[in-house]
């Protein structure tokens, strides 16, 4: 079968806006609160994980992972959401990653499907805070994913939304989980950022991004 490109399956934070920050002050406030210390660097292992999975990380972080029970955890979890989600109150279309705009436009243009795989459950909350909510023709719901990323199920539930097989999507991520996810969909994978292996074309940041670069890397 002769593979043709029809979908680009974007990750949110750090490829559409750069939320990751608010994610960091929110588990960092949550951690200070049951006395465990992370930064900016134990934040980096967090990028790309369920909600869920970076607390049980954070608790492993201080061997505290069987101090709290289900209930007590999806508190903590609620938690941080909150204060995660106060702080993206000010989140604006200024908050949209250099070049993103114009290359959902011309990916819209050029006839093709565009999707979101993100685990955040806050996902449509921040599209429509950035306006871009129309850009996208599908969002696969995080509250219905049930492996994290580098589990390739978000991506697979993206293609499926969209129509598309996957070998006919390239993906971009900024999280190495997130690539590793991308490669296991069997898509090809565009990276942002440094660092990351096993992409199949690597840019430092987002207004390296292109359609024509997009559809080169399909070609490889």
């Amino acid at each position: 079968m002769v593979r043709q490109l029809e979908a680009v399956i974007f990750d949110l934070d750090g490829v559409i806006t750069d939320s990751a920050h608010f994610h960091y002050l929110a588990w960092k406030q949550l951690a200070a609160d049951i006395d465990i210390e992370i930064d900016e660097a134990f934040n980096e292992t967090l990028k790309g994980i369920s909600r869920m999975d970076s607390l049980d990380l954070i608790l492993a972080k201080d061997g505290r992972e069987n101090d709290f029970t289900l209930e007590q955890k999806e508190e903590l979890a609620a938690k941080k959401n909150a204060h995660y989600v106060e702080l993206l109150k000010d989140l604006s279309p200024a908050d949209i990653l250099p070049g993103i705009k114009p290359l959902l436009d011309a990916i819209r243009a050029a006839n093709l499907k565009i999707a979101l795989a993100s685990v955040s459950k806050n996902a449509p909350m921040v599209l429509a805070a950035l306006d871009l909510t129309d850009s996208f023709d599908y969002l696969a719901d995080a509250a219905k994913i049930t492996h994290s990323k580098p589990d390739p199920e978000i991506f697979l539930v993206a293609a499926a939304g969209l129509g598309v097989e996957p070998a006919n999507a390239v993906g971009i991520e900024d999280a190495q989980a997130g690539v590793d996810a991308i490669k296991s969909a069997g898509m090809k994978a565009v990276g942002v950022g440094t660092g990351l292996v096993g992409t199949d074309e690597l840019v430092s940041d987002t207004s390296k991004l292109t359609l024509a670069m997009i559809q080169k890397v399909f070609q490889i």
